[in-house]
């Protein structure tokens, strides 16, 4: 919290009730042994080089005596916010300051002996933070015994709120292995897609997110089927693991819905995530983190416009709730109408979000919440044939991508949450959430046939679909976290239960087919097609069951190597009709980081990941069958670097995914064909944060190859290369209210795999942006996508490809007060 509002126990800048540095994570329900001898790494994050360090001197006159105390009256008498959790440094004392000192040497001075430090955020704001080990002696070397550690939520370490820092990068994440580390401790590769990066490049949805996220590939729908057609792929397999607070949340509940106004930040960890998710594929994992409530009055208005007749208005309130702050509360609402370059395609889109905390003491923090979201398209978007019948090319444009104006898609979804989080003394945490969330889908959408002759146009054959589901998917979580001392040493652990359970319920429909049109002319059957008249034929449901336990600790073996050992054992059930399947999975995980010094670190893991096959009508087309499940194995070794004073982050990983049965979309059959063994390998470098002031950036390349069990390439429709940045620069001097700003996606060739085999080259897409903020309170901007108006198949898949979005500009304000 600032030193202005002393009750930083909430959190004010989005940092948690407990903000300290923790050290391990996760689990209670499979309990299993841990053996000592393995790895994972303790990797510094250098004090930040910022101009505080040649700031004027002055003099100043702090008394000895509580840390807390004397950090609040010199960050008072500097004029600088310090945000800090007073309960972290309860207990410690400080030796005061006398002297004419920078900013920067009277923070030292004041910390000196405590384990903590001072890093900047601002010309005019810091952060209170534990030192990194390898670094605490050479700070203090008069400090013969190292301070106790302490820990914090998940999430919740100081400096990993991203909302009003600026920044691309943070200083610490939580969704590798639910331990809060830093970017250079986490032995997996993770890109933060902060606060600051979603509104400089527009990224309204969490689609958007991932399109711009390096390693992440979107491929948009080739069938009617809306945002929920979209699939999404990293490092050779289909990613399929969400989560929101780190609690893993079903695709059955729409989590690709997501608005992002109500999220501080988004982290991707690419790889497996077995001991995070249980169940899951080895893709990635994609862990959505709220807003909080704020210790001090925000509020901001947003309006923007754009071609194709899209506008939107958007709000987001965060008051205290009494005088002395121990009651806060935040709304974010945000309203929007989408256009597109298909002809036809509407949709509409609301999004509410809010969220109350309420300190029930020092020591303990109840929150609660809900997330309604919904979205309503008419005439989705659809992908076409490429060929006719002949192997002569169909000249169709984006425009041709839309559907009938009778199919539609509407989603609605409704989320509520509670947790309670508890201090026990200085060294232990621990955290309980319950969630619900409803979802509902109801859709019209269809698909068309692929024989189509060249002299007529004739030969396309539409096959419409009704769709009609309920979806109730409630979750319970829990763990505790804390230090313990062994051999000397400080390590972390954490162990938890998550219990989740899914209801769904389904109208199955069909229509008087054998009297429906078949053959449509490929060019206008959009407008000519009739509605058909659907009936109810009956009702399907099924009921998933996952509960699973995790346990993972954080050994310091030295002071620069740190070992990561963990476990997570799940028992999955689906009773679905008669059938019932059920698994039980051990997932392992091993990590070892070892820092080569302030700057570099190395680092290794393997983790196991296990999916069941979802939606086994989708597979085979028939009733009863039982797929085997998708299994991965991932190995992930790298290098991590700390730049430019912790403000820049980067990472260069080496990995290997082994996958079995791995589930493709086949538009010719329209079903997932279940593939054999495929290996993926790859490299990606990647980099994130402040190249100098002002100077933002985010960047990465990835390469990723797929073999099947012969060592023939498979996924031909995903790029093998592909490179992802965007940067923007605020001007310095007198032009010092515009920001700049703009970026490439860029790919390598990709082709369908058909028998007419239809072959993309390389392309990219430029993006560009600018900001001008008109007075401290109002800011105008604009943002253009395709800049260069390429015209290019976002997807293409046997004799099918979508359109990727032409040239396209949104407008906007936003006013603060």
């Amino acid at each position: 919290m600032s030193q202005r509002n002393k009750r930083s126990s909430h959190p004010s800048q989005g940092e948690g009730l407990f903000k300290a540095k923790p050290l391990a994570q996760v689990i209670a329900r499979a309990v299993f042994s841990m053996s000592m001898c393995t790895l994972s790494v303790q990797v510094t994050i250098p004090s930040l080089a910022i101009a505080a360090e040649a700031s004027p001197t002055r003099q100043y006159q702090i008394a000895s005596g509580p840390l807390g105390a004397a950090l609040s009256e010199f960050a008072a008498a500097a004029g600088v916010t310090l945000s800090f959790d007073p309960s972290l440094v309860e207990g410690l004392q400080s030796p005061g300051l006398q002297g004419n000192v920078t900013i920067k040497q009277g923070f030292d001075r004041i910390t000196a002996g405590s384990g903590f430090e001072a890093v900047s955020q601002s010309e005019t704001s810091y952060l209170l933070r534990k030192i990194p080990l390898q670094n605490l002696a050479q700070r203090d070397a008069a400090v013969s015994v190292l301070p106790e550690l302490a820990v914090s939520i998940s999430g919740k370490a100081p400096g990993s709120t991203t909302e009003g820092t600026g920044s691309y990068t943070t200083w610490s994440t939580s969704s590798s292995t639910r331990l809060n580390l830093s970017q250079q401790e986490t032995p997996q590769a993770v890109t933060v897609i902060t606060r600051q990066r979603m509104d400089d490049q527009k990224l309204d949805t969490l689609v958007d997110v991932l399109d711009a996220t390096p390693g992440i590939i979107v491929q948009r729908p080739m069938v009617g089927e809306g945002i929920d057609g979209t699939d999404i792929y990293a490092r050779g397999s289909r990613l399929r693991n969400y989560q929101i607070e780190g609690v893993p949340t079903s695709l059955a509940v729409g989590p690709l819905l997501s608005n992002t106004a109500a999220y501080d930040r988004i982290e991707v960890v690419r790889g497996a995530t077995g001991i995070m998710n249980g169940l899951g594929t080895p893709a990635a994992t994609i862990n959505l983190i709220r807003k909080r409530p704020t210790a001090t009055p925000q509020q901001s208005v947003t309006v923007q416009a754009g071609n194709w007749d899209r506008y939107g208005i958007g709000m987001d309130i965060s008051n205290p709730l009494n005088e002395s702050g121990t009651a806060r509360a935040r709304l974010v609402a945000n309203y929007g109408n989408e256009g597109a370059w298909a002809k036809r395609f509407d949709q509409r889109n609301l999004a509410l979000y809010g969220i109350a905390e309420f300190d029930l003491g020092d020591h303990t923090l109840l929150t609660a919440g809900f997330n309604h979201l919904d979205q309503k398209t008419d005439s989705t978007i659809l992908g076409r044939p490429l060929f006719f019948t002949n192997g002569q090319r169909i000249k169709l444009s984006p425009s041709n991508d839309g559907t009938p104006s009778w199919s539609y898609y509407n989603h609605e979804s409704n989320n509520v949450f509670a947790s309670l989080e508890h201090r026990f003394g200085a060294h232990w945490i621990g955290k309980v959430e319950y969630s619900q969330t409803r979802y509902d889908n109801d859709a019209i959408t269809v698909g068309v046939g692929q024989r189509i002759d060249a002299a007529t146009g004739n030969g396309a054959e539409v096959s419409p679909y009704r769709w009609n589901s309920k979806t109730r998917q409630n979750n319970l979580d829990a763990y505790v976290s804390g230090v313990f001392s062994l051999f000397g040493r400080d390590h972390e652990l954490i162990g938890g239960v998550t219990l989740s359970r899914s209801r769904s319920s389904t109208t199955l429909y069909d229509y008087d087919w054998a009297n429906y049109p078949t053959d449509f002319n490929i060019f206008d059957w959009t407008s000519t097609a009739p509605a058909p008249a659907f009936f109810k034929t009956g009702r399907g449901s099924f009921q998933e069951r996952q509960y699973s336990g995790y346990l993972n600790a954080r050994f310091q073996l030295s002071d620069a190597t740190s070992f990561l050992l963990g476990a997570r054992s799940t028992h999955w059930q689906l009773d679905e009709g008669l059938s019932k399947r059920e698994e039980n999975v051990f997932v392992p995980y091993v990590g070892l980081v070892h820092a080569l010094n302030d700057t570099w670190s190395v680092y290794g893991s393997y983790t196991k990941i296990f999916q069941p096959q979802e939606g086994v009508v989708f597979l085979y087309g028939r009733p009863g069958a039982s797929p085997d499940p998708e299994q991965g194995k991932g190995y992930e070794a790298g290098v991590k670097a700390s730049l430019n004073g912790g403000k820049l982050t980067a990472n260069l990983s080496l990995f290997q995914m082994d996958v079995e049965n791995l589930a493709l979309w086949n538009p010719n059959v329209r079903f997932y064909e279940v593939q054999g063994e495929t290996r993926t390998r790859g490299v990606e470098l990647e980099l994130n944060g402040a190249l100098a002031e002002g100077w933002q950036a985010g960047a990465g390349y990835a390469y990723a190859r797929t073999e099947d069990e012969h060592g023939e390439p498979t996924l031909t429709r995903l790029p093998l290369n592909s490179l992802k940045l965007f940067t923007t620069y605020r001007l310095p001097g007198a032009w010092n209210k515009l920001t700049l700003g703009g970026g490439v996606n860029w790919q390598s060739a990709i082709h369908s795999g058909s028998t007419i085999d239809y072959r993309q080259n390389g392309m990219a897409l430029v993006n560009l942006m600018a900001r001008y903020e008109l007075s401290s309170h109002l800011s105008l901007a604009l943002n253009v996508n395709n800049a260069l108006d390429k015209e290019y198949y976002s997807t293409v898949a046997a004799n099918y490809g979508t359109f990727g979005a032409p040239r396209n500009f949104m407008a906007s304000m936003k006013y603060t007060f």
